[in-house]
């Protein structure tokens, strides 16, 4: 069965934000240009101009208004929008107060609050400690859509890449092996386990569909989508076919 990319997603800031795209440039040991290329501290956690845990961040696992966040990136700059705020246009680089100023609006008090916006490391921010890219099958997302009795939106899952044309889950038995987009190979290493960010509708940042509760009872696990690693830099657009080498 061909199966082909379909969507392509960055986050220019872990957590807060989607956006979507055309086409991109895969760079070896890198992650998807622009995506998680800042992060928001919370709390007591510092600037280590490391790869730090997902916890020390704002995201939508805590606050889940902030998924439904969208991003567009013009240059340096981006310009972040939510239906209950006023459109933000920043520098990441050097406008953390008025990112933080803007995410505490919607950001729930009892977490631990944003305090500053950070630059990644060059491996990203993910939630994985390496460069990951994320894929995911629009099978699996029609399954557990199924299953959950609603249709969900992509953007729960803050995934990277979609591709059409497989089983469902299929991309789990991928583990170990590359795959081939455009002039690109990746190599699968990981699944990836999912939070609460997934139970929060992208239109309303509202928590509204049990997506882990559907996962464990319907597959006895919490994963969706698999992490993968860029071998061999290359150009990647929506329309290219995947192949499995």
């Amino acid at each position: 069965m061909i199966k082909t990319l379909e969507q392509i997603w960055r986050h220019p800031i872990k957590g807060v934000g989607a956006e979507q795209i055309t086409a991109a440039v895969l760079t070896q040991g890198r992650p998807l240009p622009f995506d998680r290329a800042f992060a928001v501290l919370t709390g007591d956690a510092v600037d280590t101009g490391e790869w730090q845990k997902c916890g020390n961040f704002a995201r939508g696992c805590f606050g889940p208004s902030l998924m439904a966040v969208t991003a567009s990136v013009s240059g340096d700059y981006v310009t972040l929008s939510h239906p209950e705020l006023d459109d933000l246009v920043v520098l990441p680089a050097s406008d953390s107060d008025k990112i933080v100023e803007w995410i505490s609006k919607i950001y729930p008090p009892e977490q631990s609050q944003p305090t500053a916006v950070i630059k990644s490391p060059e491996i990203g921010m993910s939630d994985a400690s390496f460069a990951s890219i994320s894929i995911q099958g629009t099978a699996s997302l029609k399954a557990l859509s199924e299953a959950c009795g609603t249709e969900l939106d992509p953007r729960r899952f803050r995934g990277n890449l979609w591709f059409s044309g497989g089983e469902a889950f299929e991309e789990r038995s991928w583990l170990g092996k590359r795959v081939k987009i455009g002039t690109a190979i990746l190599r699968v290493d990981e699944v990836i386990n999912r939070c609460r960010a997934t139970e929060a509708n992208p239109e309303t940042g509202e928590r509204d569909v049990k997506t882990l509760y559907a996962l464990r009872k319907g597959w006895g696990r919490l994963d969706f989508g698999v992490k993968a690693v860029v071998e061999t830099s290359g150009t990647i657009a929506t329309g290219d076919t995947l192949e499995l080498l």
